[in-house]
């Protein structure tokens, strides 16, 4: 009888544990199921969505359509354009071939291009892995949007942007390029003796069975591709460009299952020696010293304290955002099918909630009295006199740095830390020697306010226009070829919306002058001689953009 009941005993135990663990389970999924549905609508474009730990999958899930015009619902198989992402293959490509001793990461530049001009600096393959080259970055540029759909080769290509002006000497800043990974698929072709397709192709898809994964093509009949759409007041199709162009920066297709292919094998060290992968996980520093939070193709992050490792993608009509916990052992990808429905908060979102690290956020609010709420405002001074100004109305506190013109409401946690609405920025507030103080937290970046005695200046007061004259504001306002302003209204709010970007309300200041909140900028319509609008001026960071209607 005693071996029956210990026997019981243990199968009790062995079914619990299991019934936790199926709960545990079905909770994530519900959570991660209702993040997705919320911005996802069942009739609009799609998500697709994968979650795993240590390798094996937890979550997977598409939401949407894949096609709106042939009304097809979005899957898992579903094939998108990953963007930037791309960075971490060409990344890799280029350690391969540093393992295989044809190149050094501090060869320059001109070894491969001798023809490149670097005004006698010392451009390295490290420089452009870390983007701290100070070559221009072409989409940076506005004669890009005059070029985006021509084929080009690789070398034509680079004719088009190496002559600009260097942003900065190599290694003195960090700044976001896609003109040094354009480079680096170049160097790869010129060391491999293979073109950047079929390198990438042969030496990394082929190798891990990454069979839904391609170099980009508009032209290749390629089985679950997902359409990719933009929106202007509408869905449309999104703008053409020529994938010639992304290239090595930017023109890799892939699907969830691949993704997580390739994250297995970049963990498991299948591609490269663990001693040559880690130097794509460096933090590497300036010239200076300060670390830039980047590697070669992986960004370094936080969420919740937990470091990340982590790349995002955009390219016209898909969004992408990988992340992956090395501490957890968990990734997240992301896809989305149009430049509107942008992915990267959803995805730490989903890995926060994977390593049990649930973002804090507006619906996370404890009540505080107005006692509590006001010990905190004043004023801050930061780093390089940065003031961030903190702010009581109606029972909440707003959040203002000196020069922006909006202010954003910061919800309590708790007695003495602060979320903005998404949850992914904070405030800790405290007192420190009687003084007060703030760490405001951005994820990995983190920055220390004292107390000072200066007001914050009021804000900018908006007049009210009626809905009949904001509604003949309305329409597409091409800016230059490819990026417009799309103005629409809704009762007495005016709103604009440019290209790939969010859509953001604008204020009166007189009849035809309108500001904006979130940036400085302003916009003033024009009239022509039938009193009709037909024009628009854009007016932001000191330059004035006249926008005709279209």
């Amino acid at each position: 009888m005693k071996n029956l009941t210990l026997f019981n005993t243990r199968n009790l135990c062995i079914l619990f544990t299991l019934f936790l663990t199926l709960s545990q389970a079905q909770s994530l999924e519900s959570k991660i199921d209702k993040i997705l549905s919320t911005q996802f609508k069942t009739n609009e474009t799609g998500v697709s969505a994968l979650v795993a730990k240590d390798g094996n999958v937890i979550y997977r899930k598409a939401f949407g359509k894949a096609d709106l015009e042939l009304d097809v619902n979005m899957t898992s198989k579903n094939i998108f354009e990953v963007g930037s992402i791309t960075k971490q293959f060409t990344s890799v490509a280029i350690l391969m071939l540093l393992e295989e001793g044809k190149l050094s990461l501090e060869d320059e530049i001109t070894k491969f291009i001798p023809t490149y001009p670097t005004n006698g600096k010392k451009i390295t393959i490290h420089h452009l892995l870390t983007h701290t080259s100070g070559i221009k970055s072409y989409t940076s540029m506005q004669r890009f949007g005059e070029v985006m759909t021509i084929d080009e080769t690789p070398l034509k290509f680079i004719d088009f942007f190496k002559n600009e002006p260097m942003d900065f000497d190599p290694g003195e800043k960090y700044l976001y390029n896609n003109s040094g990974y354009f480079i680096l698929g170049y160097i790869v072709e010129k060391v491999s003796g293979l073109s950047y397709q079929k390198f990438i192709q042969e030496r990394i898809f082929d190798m891990v069975d990454m069979k839904s994964s391609y170099y980009g093509s508009h032209e290749k009949l390629i089985k679950n591709r997902a359409s990719g759409y933009q929106k202007r007041g509408e869905f449309s199709n999104a703008q053409y460009i020529s994938l010639s162009l992304p290239y090595a920066a930017g023109s890799i297709m892939s699907n969830v299952d691949d993704m997580l292919k390739w994250q297995t094998a970049i963990t498991n060290n299948v591609f490269l020696k663990e001693t040559t992968i880690d130097k794509a996980f460096t933090n590497y520093t300036l010239n200076n010293g300060d670390k830039i939070n980047y590697g070669y193709g992986w960004v370094f992050n936080e969420i919740n304290d937990v470091p990340t490792l982590e790349h995002g993608g955009a390219i016209p009509g898909y969004l992408s955002m990988g992340v992956f916990v090395p501490s957890k052992n968990v990734y997240v990808i992301v896809f989305s099918n149009c430049g509107c429905q942008s992915p990267t908060n959803i995805a730490l979102e989903i890995a926060a909630l994977a390593i049990d690290k649930p973002i804090q956020g507006k619906e996370n609010t404890v009540n505080l009295s107005a006692e509590q709420l006001t010990k905190w405002v004043g004023t801050y001074e930061f780093d390089a006199e940065v003031l961030r100004y903190i702010t009581l109305k109606d029972g909440l506190l707003y959040s203002k740095i000196e020069g922006s013109p909006q202010s954003f409401k910061i919800f309590p946690t708790s007695p003495n830390t602060f979320s903005f609405e998404e949850g992914f920025i904070s405030y800790d507030f405290s007192i420190k020697d009687g003084k007060k103080t703030a760490l405001f937290k951005n994820r990995i970046n983190k920055e220390q306010g004292i107390f000072v005695n200066k007001k914050a200046p009021k804000e900018k007061e908006s007049i009210i226009v009626s809905a009949d004259v904001l509604n003949s504001y309305e329409g597409v306002f091409e800016i230059q070829p490819g990026f417009d302003l799309t103005i629409t209204s809704l009762s007495n709010q005016l709103f604009a919306q440019a290209t790939g970007q969010q859509k953001f309300e604008l204020f009166a200041e007189s009849k035809t002058k309108f500001f904006l909140k979130v940036v400085k900028a302003s916009v003033v319509f024009h009239e022509n001689e039938k009193g009709r609008i037909n024009a628009l001026t854009l007016n932001q960071g000191g330059r004035a953009m006249r926008a005709e209607k279209k």
